[in-house]
């Protein structure tokens, strides 16, 4: 597995970063973790230690006693190299996780006043950082300037999300992302093989002169810089661009009442993992999203929506314009008449349950020509395969994405998935991996569905 390097700057969410070193090693991950003088303030050193089983580092001047190995790798004996510069050099991938403020304008600034600040300058590995912070210090044009200019130098934003923050009181956007999901991105991020590209200096010409990655390959006459990949970051050209993809997300609720309500477990990890899929292939992306309440990726329009109905409006609405429809949506089955007010509590409670609407049997019966519809089913066991091609063939979609809900281990609300990809013609199953895996598969059977349809997408508008 991978060698991961956390660092740990100062916030509350700091706790979180607990969990994370937890589940990445749990996962099979080494872990090493850098902090932060102020994180000591949030989470104290020996925490860490106990759950990755290796010293915490916290000064660039601090001795190493592992000589920076990572949990379960030999020590180099007789050598102690220096601390910072041997960790980012071992690493498969640096997390900063709280990332607070004043840290991320270090680290755009390029200072190196803290053994996190000089690893993650040092470091030529897959740099990512997880903002935590107040709404408005989110917000404000420096910390947005700060995080562009990381983004230009190849590092990747994991977007903070929305809710309650930790001032009592407020909400807005800043909250750190769910452990579950950074390991995910992280990750993903590893299995796509990017790299780094930080400034690189060199002697040329007898002159000091700073080069670019790419550059300094070719200079090097290898005519490709390392660390350049074939998958494009959301909004620039990629093999999708001219694309334009409509995914669904998450689970519909149908009020009963002011407080309650019929719906579902689904989390939207899915259907925001296939956007992010989508949009790093250049395609132009919306979100519907039914009650998630995780950050939309990078460059992706999103519309939030509650019930079928409105997750019904929305879908046909858009979906004349759209080349790909992904709906990864899991809307309620039925609703009712909600009551105004609240149900006092009662010994029984009759409920008349209508039908909601079946939005993929409406979109796909009013397609136009190069549009492909993909729906998913969720199914429980059994005679799932049967279901799910009787569902392709009476709902007219091109492909239904298959998971199995009997394993507790995926789909819901879990950072894996495993799914059976049936068409009309076969089956390809995806063995469990991340959801961002599981979505790259689903968009590259995509692809070879829309090859074989022989004419380009001519959606209208």
């Amino acid at each position: 597995m991978a060698r991961l390097l956390l660092g740990v700057s100062g916030g509350i969410a700091a706790y979180k970063a607990l969990e994370f070193a937890r589940l990445a090693t749990l996962a099979g991950h080494g872990v090493r973790v850098l902090m932060t003088e102020n994180a000591q303030r949030f989470v104290g050193a020996a925490s860490f230690e106990g759950i990755v089983g290796a010293p915490v580092l916290t000064s660039e001047f601090e001795r190493d006693p592992m000589r920076g190995a990572f949990p379960g790798e030999p020590g180099e004996e007789g050598h102690d190299p220096i601390g910072h510069l041997e960790l980012a050099a071992g690493c498969d991938a640096f997390l900063v996780a709280p990332a607070s403020a004043n840290t991320l304008a270090k680290l755009a600034g390029g200072f190196a006043d803290s053994m996190l600040a000089t690893s993650f300058l040092a470091c030529t590995a897959p740099r990512l950082v997880a903002p935590a912070m107040n709404d408005r210090m989110y917000a404000d044009a420096a910390t947005q300037a700060n995080l562009a200019t990381l983004r230009e130098r190849g590092v990747e934003v994991i977007e903070p999300g929305e809710g309650l923050l930790a001032s009592r009181g407020e909400r807005g956007r800043g909250r750190l992302p769910d452990p579950e999901e950074l390991l995910a991105r992280v990750e993903a991020v590893l299995a796509s093989g990017e790299r780094s590209a930080p400034a690189i200096e060199t002697v040329l010409l007898g002159e000091e002169r700073a080069t670019s990655a790419a550059e300094t390959a070719l200079l090097d006459g290898g005519g490709t810089a390392a660390g350049v990949v074939d998958e494009a970051p959301a909004g620039e050209p990629g093999p999708w661009t001219g694309l334009r993809v409509l995914v669904t997300a998450g689970g519909t609720r149908e009020p009963i009442d002011s407080v309650r309500f019929i719906g579902n477990r689904s989390s939207g990890r899915m259907g925001m993992a296939l956007a992010a899929a989508a949009a790093r292939r250049g395609a132009e992306v919306t979100v519907v999203a039914a009650n998630v309440s995780l950050p939309e990726p990078g460059g992706v329009k999103r519309i939030d929506v509650e019930t079928t109905a409105e997750l019904s409006y929305e879908t046909v609405e858009r979906f004349e314009t759209q080349h790909v429809l992904l709906m990864a949506a899991a809307p309620a089955d039925f609703r009712t008449e909600p009551i105004t007010g609240k149900i006092k509590r009662q010994d029984s409670l009759n409920l008349n349950l209508q039908p909601t609407e079946d939005i993929l049997a409406l979109v796909a019966a009013d397609r136009g020509e190069g549009q492909t519809v993909v729906g998913f089913a969720a199914e429980h066991g059994g005679e799932a395969v049967a279901r799910a091609r009787a569902k392709l063939a009476r709902k007219g979609a091109d492909l239904i994405v298959l998971n199995d809900v009997s394993d507790p281990t995926i789909g819901f609300d879990s950072t894996e998935n495993e799914v059976l990809l049936v068409t009309a013609t076969d089956e390809e199953e995806v063995p469990k991996a991340s959801k961002d895996a599981v979505a790259d598969a689903i968009l590259d059977r995509i692809d070879r569905l829309r090859a074989a349809g022989a004419k380009p997408a001519q959606a209208a508008g």
